[in-house]
């Protein structure tokens, strides 16, 4: 039996009216009860949204390939701060030679932005142009910090797949995403999966003008590429089943998918207080995961989760459009996505103001527990 969370629902809902999306998914579960599994308005334009529509996540894929690297490494296949270049050697140029799995991690490996052409270059040829591209000057990994949307994240996908000596694509499905009961999440699909699903996929438009334009996130192209940053597609129900795992320290279905030890480790705060020059915010960073960063009064940061997510919170957003994560303290899963992109000060709101109702109507707000 699920609740709706009426307040939740009708920010939702005003956001369909006013043109902020064409829709939402909405998945919350507390205590180990699923509160709201919610789809409301359209996943494209004239075809409703329901739970098992397939949202792209954006970057709210990070997470998954940082626990596939955390796999490798507790089976000993690397160390966590070992150098890049001992996996992947051609990145050992630049600069770059003592940047460590660690940094790619937590954002502070400093590599300067290289032009990525997704559409006219191979998974091979843009592991190749961040491999030659430098280290930002002046830079000491480990000691800045600068939210890297996409080029460390190819690196530690082409790391993962020479470990594995298999396609990041087949890793991720076969060894994450099917054990975790997600079925219908894929990170790069085949074609004959596109084919058999593209009716599901949900349209990612652009809203920030008042009216949805264009949505290349939902073509062949883009649901076929392998984009480790950022490519992954799913119903949020699903996304919810990997936060719901961690938020069990590992456990899925009464099997060890991974150790307590290692939930700890990869969501512990290893940077802190570290300014970060891309967001331009203070942000704390696990391992691939965004932890809540709020200080005093401080409720709106980028990739934040409101009001009264614990401190102990973690998980990632996807850019304009998605967030999960699971408040340990609370014991509390979210994952939601709006499919239309409004800019980022109307998003960051909307984010903002959905994540504040949640923990309101379940009675988790301060004071609360």
């Amino acid at each position: 039996m699920t609740d709706q969370l009426t307040a939740a629902t009708q920010l939702i809902e005003e956001g369909i009216a006013s043109g902020l999306h064409l829709g939402a998914q909405l998945y919350v579960s507390h205590r180990g009860r699923v509160v709201t599994d919610l789809a409301l308005g359209e996943s494209s334009p004239g075809t409703p949204m329901t739970p098992d529509s397939i949202m792209v996540w954006l970057s709210a894929t990070k997470p998954m390939v940082a626990v596939m690297f955390a796999k490798l490494w507790t089976e000993g296949l690397v160390a966590l701060d070992a150098p890049v270049a001992d996996v992947v050697p051609e990145f050992a140029q630049h600069g770059k030679e003592t940047i460590t799995f660690r940094h790619l991690l937590t954002h502070t490996a400093g590599l300067r932005p290289v032009k990525l052409r997704r559409d006219a270059m191979s998974f091979e040829e843009q592991v190749e142009a961040v491999c030659a591209t430098t280290i930002k000057p002046n830079w000491r990994p480990g000691y800045r910090a600068a939210y890297d949307p996409q080029f460390t994240w190819l690196i530690l996908g082409e790391a993962i797949r020479r470990l594995r000596q298999r396609p990041l694509s087949d890793v991720l499905r076969k060894e994450l995403f099917e054990p975790l009961g997600m079925s219908d999440c894929w990170l790069g699909m085949p074609d004959d999966i596109f084919d058999a699903v593209e009716s599901r996929i949900g349209a990612m438009p652009r809203t920030d003008g008042g009216t949805a334009v264009g949505s290349t996130l939902s073509t062949r192209a883009a649901c076929t590429d392998v984009w480790p940053a950022g490519g992954a597609y799913g119903p949020m129900r699903q996304l919810a089943n990997f936060y719901e795992m961690l938020l069990r320290r590992g456990e899925h279905e009464g099997t060890a998918f991974l150790s307590s030890p290692l939930v700890e480790a990869i969501t512990a705060r290893h940077r802190v207080r570290l300014l970060d020059e891309n967001f331009k915010e203070v942000i704390d960073w696990g391992l691939g995961f965004v932890l809540d960063s709020k200080r005093a009064d401080q409720h709106d940061l980028p990739y934040g989760y409101g009001p009264h997510a614990s401190p102990r919170t973690f998980g990632h957003s996807g850019y304009q459009s998605s967030c999960a994560y699971a408040d340990p303290e609370h014991d509390l899963v979210v994952a939601f996505v709006f499919n239309g992109m409004p800019g980022e000060g109307n998003h960051r709101r909307r984010a903002r103001e959905l994540n504040e109702a949640i923990y309101v109507e379940l009675g988790l707000g301060s004071g609360n527990s």
